[in-house]
């Protein structure tokens, strides 16, 4: 979705008998997608899609505390909102990588694992934490030795939009086919606290064939699939963010004798489903 508003523009319209004012109060009740989409119906459909009232409605009730962090002035609320969508800040002390998504304008959230509970992480023989330039985080795990993976955490639901249903990702890269766990099923979990978990099952690279573990049901284990960013992810599972009262809670666990090793992860991810 670009910012290039002008576009496809023709004839007048029988809203221009409308104040601006209010062609912008009735956009405001639609999406960001929708604004740039009603820009083209007219000159001043595009001139009410320009509006800082408008865009303001499409920001985050906290997007005041989030202009300090950027290290420039914004010309317009529009400005701010694109670049919200698309340089994710980071907040809470470097742990939260916080972004919106551009077609919606509902918050999207990646946790670092300093957030979250990892078995072995403060064994050096087992994860060292290491400094990669693209990891929007500082430090980030990377497994060198140890038969049990166990990562888990929480996070309130504050941070993410209401009404609205998420998935959760691990994002990730492997080393040299991250031996002993990038071809074995990973029992994941994702709830709200008091609530029934949903389950999953994924892989970080992919199955053996043939492979020495077979699903339940065909299709029960999410493969990775390749981001934009050049990492990989896998969708842990999901949840329905109703009030943003509650804690969010998520784990993956995988237990074997043979030692594993070659997983870098980066966070965990929090963003709206695709299919809403």
């Amino acid at each position: 979705m670009g910012q290039n508003l002008g576009r496809g523009i023709s004839g007048p319209s029988p809203f221009d008998s409308l104040p601006v004012d209010c062609i912008s109060t009735i956009i405001s009740f639609t999406t960001p997608r929708d604004a740039c989409v009603a820009a083209s119906v007219s000159k001043m459909f595009e001139l009410a899609v320009k509006s800082d009232s408008l865009w303001k409605k499409f920001l985050p009730s906290e997007y005041t505390s989030l202009i300090p962090l950027y290290s420039r002035i914004f010309s317009s609320k529009k400005e701010l909102y694109f670049t919200l969508c698309n340089e994710p800040l980071l907040i809470e002390d470097g742990k939260k990588s916080f972004w919106l998504e551009k077609e919606s304008g509902k918050k999207c959230i990646m946790l670092s694992l300093k957030e979250a509970l990892v078995h072995g992480g403060s064994n050096p023989r087992c994860w060292q934490w290491i400094s990669i330039p693209e990891s929007r985080f500082n430090k980030i795990p990377e497994l060198l030795y140890i038969n049990w993976v166990t990562i888990s955490g929480e996070m309130h639901t504050r941070y993410l939009s209401p009404r609205t249903h998420y998935s959760v990702y691990i994002v990730f890269k492997t080393k040299n086919g991250c031996p002993g766990l990038g071809h074995a099923p990973v029992n994941t979990s994702v709830g709200l606290i008091g609530q029934e978990d949903s389950h999953n099952y994924i892989y970080f690279v992919g199955p053996l064939s043939p492979g020495p573990w077979v699903a339940p049901e065909p299709g029960e284990v999410t493969r990775p699939e390749a981001r934009e960013d050049g990492w990989m992810e896998s969708e842990l599972g999901e949840f329905y963010n109703d009030s943003c009262c509650d804690d969010i809670s998520f784990s993956l666990e995988k237990f074997s004798e043979s030692s594993k090793s070659g997983l870098i992860i980066q966070g965990i991810e929090f963003r709206p489903r695709k299919t809403q």
